[in-house]
């Protein structure tokens, strides 16, 4: 009889499982066109049975979808900052956190930012709604719990810029990471001056970059 004892499986809780599965299967849709991964792939890869991945999520679109929502709230929960950090602080350190992440989970970001699955509506919707709560926190952070039109408008500009910033910093990595973070807290500030502006009610105090 062999004295070699078969190691034991690590058991997860379905929370852990769940997770562990997410964060495999973005990685997978992110290494490859979404038509070349299947539930086969995803299942060998884990180590699990394809039973288990209809029952945690149904099939391969929805276990997608789920992947895209699992990575904005990675986002989300990367980015935020205590309002209690003043502004400009507040801001750079946003930023600095959003180039943190998108540089250790570049595949997840990169497929988060541009969708993958074509025009898919429901994964549209995900990164839409990202991109809103994003946009509302900071205008809340701002001191804007009500409606400005106009900062919605010159915020959500704002955040396409720091995405498509950052996507092309991720191509190229031609431009120091803290030069960009500055061209972007000083093009947040630009856009907050004009809105100002047009908005000279909004009860917000503008302070420039590098202000204490």
């Amino acid at each position: 009889m062999s004295d070699v004892t078969a190691p034991a499986r690590t058991r997860f809780s379905v929370d852990e499982r769940r997770a562990q599965l997410l964060e495999l299967g973005l990685r997978l849709f992110a290494e490859r066109a979404y038509d070349e991964v299947s539930i086969d792939d995803i299942a060998t890869a884990a180590g699990v049975s394809k039973g288990l991945l209809y029952h945690y999520f149904g099939g391969k679109r929805a276990f997608y979808v789920a992947c895209v929502e699992n990575a904005a709230e990675q986002l989300l929960e990367r980015t935020f900052m205590d309002t209690n950090i003043p502004e400009p602080m507040r801001a750079q350190a946003g930023l600095e956190a959003y180039f943190e992440y998108a540089t250790e989970h570049e595949t997840a970001y990169v497929a988060l930012m541009r969708s993958g699955v074509g025009n898919d509506p429901e994964v549209a919707e995900v990164v839409e709604r990202t991109r809103t709560r994003i946009v509302n926190r900071s205008l809340v952070a701002m001191g804007m719990a009500e409606p400005r039109p106009i900062f919605r408008a010159a915020t959500r500009a704002w955040i396409g810029a720091v995405e498509a910033s950052c996507i092309d910093w991720l191509v190229h990595r031609d431009v120091e990471r803290s030069a960009l973070v500055q061209l972007l807290l000083g093009s947040l500030y630009g856009i907050l001056v004009a809105a100002k502006t047009l908005d000279p009610e909004a009860p917000f105090e503008l302070l420039a970059p590098g202000t204490d």
